[in-house]
């Protein structure tokens, strides 16, 4: 059975600029060189018996460490190459990038050496025009930001 997700989408509209979204680069060595095609949204699996908005709240709380506020707009699902679910719902929002502070994870690192290593599970974040976001987001998410034009207008 494939795994389900949920996540949140901030964006902001700074002044007369056009609206710029909030996107999050994974932590830790698989993805350390990895710029173009490897953010994302801020996201995480659903707990069970968890309601799926409560769970994107909560992973954006964790992931980010800034706190998301109504209202909430959905943008829907999504599925990854790997069949994973993702829910999403956008928020207007405007946190310095800068103070991001994420959760942590351990992996065995390098490979095969016995050696537990932590690593953030988002190394940084970002706001980005809808058109570079296209360029930096995964392939499978740039739909949440089609869909997101369309809800807001821009």
């Amino acid at each position: 059975m494939a795994k389900i997700s949920a996540g949140l989408l901030m964006y902001r509209r700074p002044g007369e600029r056009p609206v710029e979204v909030f996107l999050v680069h994974p932590g830790g060595p698989f993805w350390k060189n990895k710029d173009d095609g490897a953010w994302t949204i801020p996201k995480g699996e659903v707990d069970p018996g968890e309601a799926l908005l409560a769970a994107a709240i909560r992973e954006f709380q964790e992931e980010t460490g800034f706190t998301a506020t109504e209202p909430f707009v959905s943008l829907g699902e999504i599925r990854h190459k790997s069949g994973k679910r993702i829910h999403a719902w956008a928020f207007a929002g405007d946190q310095d990038p800068a103070r991001l502070q994420s959760n942590t994870f351990e992996v065995e690192w390098p490979p095969k050496s016995g050696r537990q290593q932590q690593f953030p599970e988002i190394d940084r974040g970002a706001f980005f025009g809808l058109k570079v976001a296209h360029e930096k987001i995964l392939a499978s998410e740039r739909p949440l930001l089609d869909r997101l034009e369309v809800l807001i207008g821009d």
